[in-house]
C-alpha cells in the first residue's frame, strides 16, 4: 500500500508568532522550526498501516529551505521518503494553492491512501484537506479518530455528540486524523541517522506545472486585509456582599439574560 502523507514545517510551540506587518504573512525566517505536532499523527497513523500491511509511506512538504529539519522529523519516524516542495514562487500561497501544489506532487507517482492533519497547528484553516480530495479526485473521509485498512476498504471512525459514526470507503481515498487518533513514536538514533541517506525528492512550481496564475500571492484568492490585536478585556464587576451581595448578583445575571 502506497500511503502519502500530507505535512507541514511550522514554528516551534515555545516561539511567540509574529507576522510581518508589510506582508500580513507569518514571519518564518530565523525563526525555529519543527514537524508540525499535528502532522507527526498523520505520519505515524501511516507507519502503523504499513506496519500492519507493508507498503511505503511518502511525505509531501511544502516550504522553504528550512522545512529540511521537519522533513528529517518526518524520515526518522519511519517515513520511507520525502518530497519537498521548494519554490521562492510557492510563497504566499492560500490554501487553493497550497492544496494545487500538494495534488500535482502526489500525482506524480501512485498512492492507494493520502492522510492530512485535520489542520494544521499555525494556521488552523482546515481549508486544504478538503481541497485536496477534490483535486485528486478522492473521497474525504475527515475527522478520524480511528483508522483500520481491509483489503481496499477503509473504514474510520468520527467522533459525534452521540458517540461516533462509522464511515468507510474503497482505496483510493484521502482521511483527516484528529489530534487524539494516536500518540507520535520518538525518532530512534538508529532512525535519525538512517534519515540522513533517505531520499528527499525536490520540486519547483514549473516541476509541478504550476504557473502565477494558480500559485504565490499572485494566484491567491483568499487575501489578509488587516491583521491586529484583539481589544482589551474591559475590567469585570466587583460585588462586595454587604448583606446584598446576592441580589446584586442576581440582577447582574438578569441583566446578561442569563436567568
Amino acid at each position: 500500500m502506497n500511503i502519502v502523507v500530507c505535512a507541514k514545517v511550522v514554528p516551534l510551540s515555545s516561539v511567540t508568532i509574529q507576522i510581518d506587518p508589510a506582508t500580513k504573512r507569518m514571519v518564518r525566517k530565523d525563526v525555529s522550526q519543527e514537524l508540525d505536532p499535528q502532522a507527526a499523527k498523520a505520519v505515524e497513523e501511516a507507519l502503523r498501516l504499513t506496519e500492519k500491511q507493508g507498503g511505503s509511506v511518502t511525505v509531501v512538504v511544502m516550504g522553504g529551505d528550512d522545512a529540511t529539519i521537519g522533513i528529517r522529523g518526518a524520515l526518522a519516524m519511519g517515513a520511507t521518503a520525502a518530497i519537498h516542495l521548494s519554490d521562492p514562487a510557492l510563497a504566499g500561497s492560500d490554501a487553493l494553492g497550497t492544496a494545487k501544489a500538494l495534488a500535482a506532487a502526489i500525482r506524480k507517482e501512485p498512492f492507494d491512501l493520502v492522510i492530512c492533519a485535520t489542520e494544521s497547528s499555525d494556521s488552523y484553516t482546515g481549508l486544504v484537506p478538503g481541497q485536496l480530495a477534490q483535486l485528486l479526485g478522492v473521497p474525504p473521509l475527515t475527522f478520524a479518530t480511528s483508522l483500520t485498512v481491509e483489503g481496499r476498504t477503509v473504514t474510520i471512525k468520527r467522533q459525534s455528540e452521540g458517540g461516533y459514526d462509522v464511515v468507510t470507503s474503497e482505496l483510493p481515498v484521502l482521511v483527516t486524523v484528529t489530534t487524539g487518533i494516536n500518540e507520535p513514536r520518538y525518532p530512534t538514533l538508529k532512525g535519525i541517522m538512517g534519515a540522513k541517506k533517505k531520499e528527499i525528492r525536490k520540486y519547483t512550481a514549473a516541476d509541478l506545472g504550476l504557473g502565477p496564475a494558480e500559485i504565490g500571492e499572485s494566484g491567491a484568492r483568499e487575501k489578509v486585509l488587516t491583521v491586529g490585536r484583539p481589544p482589551a478585556r474591559p475590567a469585570g464587576t466587583v460585588i462586595k456582599d454587604e448583606g446584598q451581595g446576592g441580589k446584586q448578583i442576581a440582577d447582574f445575571l438578569a441583566n446578561l439574560k442569563l436567568i
